[in-house]
């Protein structure tokens, strides 16, 4: 299957060259059709006319044929399964890891979702902390737990204990709409169970599954000064949005910068954010993270002073996530989605998830760089209320803060990822359930989406699913 990326590339190459009017696929777009086809454009000159399963893993069209070149050889190390040490090929995993690989955890590059019944789990994992008592240190980064560090190792080497797993119940919230329409929403809660090692009672848990990884260099690209345009911590205008920055650690400056990829906007370079996933979710070292995730715990054998990742692959894999195409809209000229729209406008839904942002200029990248997209963020940590609060700052977000996640290509979730379980945790089992979980800033908009008529949420989700 790696191979068809490139047979894909070859083709949209060559129909843009020669202007090929045959027959499509039912899935594959023809942007001929569309009534705004800049609108439909979600990505700019990185957008992908595709509606099937390959949908978030193609290489953007307007790669040079160098650039392919390197992003096929970060898609095949981003499926590279690591092994125990000693190996010939990828040795290093563990002693304590949750994945052996990239592609597990973000399957066709796509959305994760919390185990089923009697499920392993695969795409979703578990961050710790302790409270942070110094007042100093408030906004810093978030304080270790002796044994375990900042994240929950449920799978270990041979011979080496893991650190625990979690069990997930659900409780069912039931809710009703103006109209008299009765929702569920499913509330989770977590246990550590089987914890290698006594955990401190007010450890801090945070759960997350996996977001897809396509688009993620237009984001990178968007200038600082963009983004701080839509700040408004101390919610000046009044209309009860008050954005914010996270401003985090970055290893390689060495010094504070503007938070971008998490859900909590705590990593703020893909590059960060790549060797952080080797180091945290597969205990794989790198140049940036040299030292094991197990380091100070009782599962550390050795930790040699050469990476297990080289700087070659690391920068190869981060090209692959910062040139993934992004899937074009589809259905814009649908009355219904049309007039989900507008209602997606006056619910305020718009004043978090920006529809339209404009690129900067990405060193390295110049697929990314200069381009109007529509990817429905602004970037900046939103308070979502209690019942969505994990209750873990994190830098400069607090316990109740979540970055807004970009909307694009969330309709084809299940087409992709066989599921629609949205937010953090993926607790949401629809799109219509992710609404109604929001609350804190959201709080107005949850309301109005209440007070809808069953044909105007209908065209509410219409519209989303067109993204």
């Amino acid at each position: 299957m790696k191979y068809f990326f490139t047979v894909l590339y070859l083709t949209i190459l060559v129909s843009i060259l020669i202007g090929c009017n045959s027959e499509q696929s039912s899935e594959i777009l023809d942007s001929s059709t569309l009534v705004d086809s800049t609108s439909a454009l979600s990505g700019g000159d990185t957008t992908i006319f595709d509606a099937s399963s390959h949908a978030f893993s193609t290489p953007a069209p307007n790669l040079s044929p160098t650039a392919f070149e390197k992003h096929l050889a970060g898609d095949r190390e981003f499926e590279q399964a690591f092994v125990t040490a000693p190996a010939v090929v990828n040795p290093g995993l563990g002693p304590i890891y949750n994945n052996v690989t990239c592609i597990n955890c973000h399957a066709r590059d796509g959305r994760g979702r919390p185990p089923g019944v009697d499920e392993k789990f695969v795409s979703m994992l578990f961050r710790l902390s302790l409270p942070n008592t110094e007042n100093e240190e408030a906004g810093k980064s978030p304080v270790p737990v002796p044994g375990y560090g900042t994240q929950l190792n449920n799978r270990a080497i041979y011979g080496t204990p893991a650190e625990g797993t979690v069990k997930i119940e659900y409780s069912e919230q039931p809710l009703t709409t103006a109209d008299g329409t009765r929702v569920h929403l499913r509330y989770p809660n977590y246990t550590i169970i089987d914890a290698y090692h006594p955990l401190p009672q007010d450890v801090e848990v945070s759960p997350r599954v996996a977001p897809v990884v396509f688009g993620l260099g237009l984001l990178e690209a968007i200038p600082e000064k963009t983004i701080l345009t839509y700040a408004d911590e101390n919610d000046v205008n009044g209309d009860g949005i008050s954005g914010k920055p996270n401003y985090v650690w970055d290893v390689v400056q060495k010094r504070y910068a503007l938070g971008r990829f998490g859900w909590k906007a705590n990593q703020p370079t893909l590059l960060q954010q790549v060797a952080s996933a080797y180091h945290d979710d597969m205990g794989v070292t790198t140049s940036l993270f040299p030292f094991e995730n197990s380091m100070g715990q009782s599962q550390l054998k050795e930790n040699s002073p050469i990476p297990e990742v080289s700087d070659e692959i690391l920068d190869v894999v981060t090209f692959y996530v910062q040139t993934l195409a992004v899937p074009a809209r589809r259905n814009v000229d649908d009355p219904q989605v049309m007039h989900g729209e507008q209602l997606f406008a006056q619910a305020q839904c718009a004043s978090c998830h920006i529809p339209t942002l404009r690129t900067g200029i990405l060193d390295g990248v110049p697929s990314v760089s200069n381009q109007t997209i529509h990817p429905f963020t602004d970037m900046l940590l939103h308070d979502m209320g209690p019942d969505l609060a994990d209750n873990r700052p994190d830098f400069q977000a607090n316990g109740s803060e979540w970055r807004t996640p970009p909307l694009w290509g969330i309709g084809l979730v299940r087409t992709v990822n066989g599921h629609t379980n949205f937010l953090h945790d993926g607790r949401a089992r629809d799109l219509m359930e992710a609404i109604l979980w929001h609350g804190g800033e959201a709080e107005k908009s949850r309301e109005v989406t209440l007070q809808m008529s069953e044909t105007e949420r209908d065209a509410l989700i219409a519209f989303l699913e067109s993204l």
